[in-house]
């Protein structure tokens, strides 16, 4: 065996085997022919059960790869959904189009462009040939078309794909929604990469209200939750709990988008102390809701350091509430 098909082996192991070996044999081996039809059916309805357990392993396995960074060994993984996807609902079907899209990114972050871009061609023909596609998958579409772009270093044709998936995202959540902020991050970074810094800037801020204000809503639906209920968290499924919750890929997404402004304000030439702290606020309410209590306590601090540098122009209260939920006095801040 070749060195790059063991390399290959051993990726495609360590991202999807381990969860999907015991699931895949009943569907790759023969059974015994059914002698009834209730029996067949329920055969068929087994078969099926199993061919959708094993595609949403492999894409949650794929989609946590990709998330922490090992674009190579993700593929396998994104990969066997993808097969297996089109074993179930068909090549053309518009279930294929997310797992087309993951291999995509995958692609893209190992450097594989050249695959990359036919996925994205897959997952373009199977939209455009469905006219009641929705608004919700072409602005997903047209972020990964954007990233695609962006690595290729087609920033123009980038932009433009970026601005579809604002407008998509916006006619479906809400232009201030968090799916709509990550087309206006990417933006903001297709911009700061041409130095055009003053849009970069603007574009952030934006991105910056729009998880503030949702964690923030966040945050109040948590504490609303009845005290005979101490377990529950803001991330259940639960409704009643909150109108909101995060999924997540939402967790990962913010806590990867909120640390990058986070840098990019602090390493500015000219400071804005209050951009910054309004970041920091919202990476601290991010990391609460976590339930990492240290690293929120440390973010909140920092925040209202730099609050108390600035005129009184905004309301401290949010961030002296958030301190005070973990036990920190504002006022005793040095």
């Amino acid at each position: 065996m070749a060195t790059g098909d063991k390399d290959h082996h051993k990726a495609d192991w360590v991202s999807i085997h381990k969860q999907t070996c015991q699931p895949l044999i009943p569907t790759r081996t023969s059974l015994p022919c059914p002698t009834t039809e209730r029996e067949r059916k329920r055969g068929t309805e087994q078969l099926l059960r199993r061919q959708k357990y094993i595609i949403d392993a492999a894409f949650s396995t794929a989609q946590g790869l990709v998330w922490a960074g090992k674009h190579e060994e993700a593929r396998p993984a994104a990969l066997h959904a993808l097969r297996f996807g089109i074993e179930v609902y068909g090549s053309d079907s518009l279930q294929l189009v997310p797992a087309y899209l993951l291999l995509a990114e995958a692609c893209t972050g190992a450097g594989h462009l050249p695959e990359a871009s036919q996925y994205l061609s897959q997952a373009e023909w199977i939209i455009l040939r469905t006219p009641a596609c929705s608004a919700a998958l072409q602005h997903k579409l047209h972020r990964s078309l954007g990233l695609f772009c962006a690595a290729k270093g087609d920033f123009e044709k980038a932009l433009y794909h970026l601005a579809n998936d604002v407008y998509l995202a916006s006619s479906t959540f809400g232009r201030t929604s968090i799916e709509a902020s990550g087309g206006y991050f990417h933006m903001a970074d297709v911009f700061f990469h041409q130095n055009k810094v003053d849009i970069a800037n603007s574009l952030y801020t934006e991105v910056t209200s729009a998880w503030h204000s949702f964690l923030l809503k966040s945050l109040q639906a948590q504490q609303q939750v009845p005290k005979s209920r101490p377990e529950t968290s803001v991330f259940t499924e639960d409704r009643e709990v909150s109108e909101e919750p995060l999924t997540e890929a939402q967790q990962v997404e913010g806590i990867r988008v909120l640390n990058a402004i986070v840098d990019i304000r602090e390493q500015a030439p000219t400071q804005q102390p209050g951009e910054t702290a309004r970041v920091l606020h919202a990476l601290a309410m991010l990391h609460y809701l976590l339930m990492d209590v240290p690293k929120a306590r440390e973010l909140g601090l920092k925040a209202f350091e730099l609050l108390k540098q600035l005129p009184q122009q905004e309301s401290p209260e949010p961030l002296g509430h958030l301190l005070t939920l973990m036990n920190v006095e504002p006022s005793a801040t040095k």
